[in-house]
């Protein structure tokens, strides 16, 4: 079993808040760990954003369920529309991910009140709060998440995965009915991409320099553009798959073209993933595909070509125009490369200070 520093950092969190709360005698500590459970989060930023909407949450819980108690006392139904109330407030004020720790202040407060209410109220209250400075204090400090890495690495397995099955679909050497269950997982692993890359453009630079800054907004760019690429070769291998048996009709000497032209574009697809981290020198890819470069025109002209040929001894076109879908999508693919081997060779070529990615070893969290 695998534990990722996410899984670590909540148990250092729920030990924290425990020893934190027994040590200040607090009456029911078990509180202050199920606060650390809601409040840990996936990163600093998150985590210094969550404390603040925490904050106001609780707040407007504890206020609610002591206004409640003293007004109509503490009967379940009133505990359940007071619960209805802090889940309304939360939602007009778009902090709705602070619901569940809201409504456990509130049940804190108003399930067992004794003669003191208002002291019995605060100090549950305070309780709830240990709990989610000790999960701030925990993610500040503990297992800090090396987006980079993360990110890198999950771009690359997931592109090479995308780039084999396109290679194997173009050699007829797949199950349909299991191509496509694979799309789909590929399709959710970019979605998780894209998730991933939106924790890693909220983190912030702690000691922030100009340098640091303009530094982060040109790697962002970079990585903004891989996931892009990746996800049009997506698109290009879901185009093959729906578009299988069309093309398995064409003209080999058509289909043997596609091929070529695709293998170009996924061997340099895979030359753009060395490069960017250092693997192969600069400019290198533009060197070893020149000869072999996507030309627009040239793919066009082609599809034009065979169209008229087939056209003239067939006489069937409507065939040709089912592939017009898989033409876009292969040019939109090849455009998307050029761009992103563009991106990595400026940065290479005139950041040469700060043009170091900090990507270590795998991991997971």
């Amino acid at each position: 079993m695998k534990l990722g520093a996410r899984i670590v950092k909540t148990g250092i969190a729920i030990t924290l808040a425990l020893f934190v709360a027994q040590w200040l005698s607090v009456p029911t500590p078990f509180f202050a760990g199920i606060a650390a459970i809601f409040a840990i989060q996936p990163s600093i930023y998150k985590s210094y954003q969550s404390i603040i909407e925490h904050v106001q949450a609780n707040l407007i819980g504890a206020i609610l369920a002591i206004i409640f108690s003293l007004l109509f006392g503490h009967d379940p139904f009133i505990i359940g529309l007071t619960a209805i109330f802090v889940i309304g407030i939360n939602l007009k004020l778009k902090i709705e991910n602070t619901i569940p720790l809201a409504l456990v202040t509130v049940i804190a407060i108003m399930e067992s009140p004794g003669e003191n209410f208002l002291e019995f109220a605060l100090v549950r209250f305070s309780t709830v709060m240990i709990g989610i400075l000790c999960a701030f204090l925990v993610n500040l400090i503990f297992l800090p998440p090396k987006y980079e890495t993360r990110l890198y690495y999950k771009v690359k397995l997931t592109t090479e995965d995308i780039l084999k099955w396109i290679r194997i679909n173009m050699r007829h050497g797949t199950e349909h009915h299991l191509l496509k269950t694979d799309i789909e997982m590929l399709h959710q692993r970019v979605l998780k991409l894209e998730q991933l890359f939106m924790l890693y453009k909220e983190e912030r630079t702690y000691f922030p320099t100009l340098k640091n800054s303009s530094s982060k907004a040109r790697k962002l760019v970079i990585f903004r553009q891989l996931i892009v690429t990746s996800n049009r070769a997506l698109f290009t291998l879901k185009m093959l798959h729906r578009l299988e048996n069309e093309l398995h009709h064409m003209p080999v000497e058509y289909q043997h073209y596609i091929k070529a032209e695709l293998d170009h574009l996924v061997n340099l697809h895979e030359q753009i993933l060395l490069k960017f981290v250092g693997k192969i020198k600069q400019h290198n890819t533009s060197e070893m595909y020149e000869e072999e470069r996507f030309n627009k025109q040239q793919f066009i002209d082609e599809f034009m070509i065979h169209k008229d040929n087939w056209c003239e001894y067939e006489g069937d076109v409507e065939v040709w125009y089912h592939l017009f879908p898989l033409v876009s999508k292969i040019i939109d693919y090849s455009d998307q490369l050029e761009h992103l081997d563009k991106l990595i060779d400026s940065f290479q070529k005139y950041h040469v200070d700060d043009n170091e990615f900090e990507i270590g070893a795998n991991e997971e969290e």
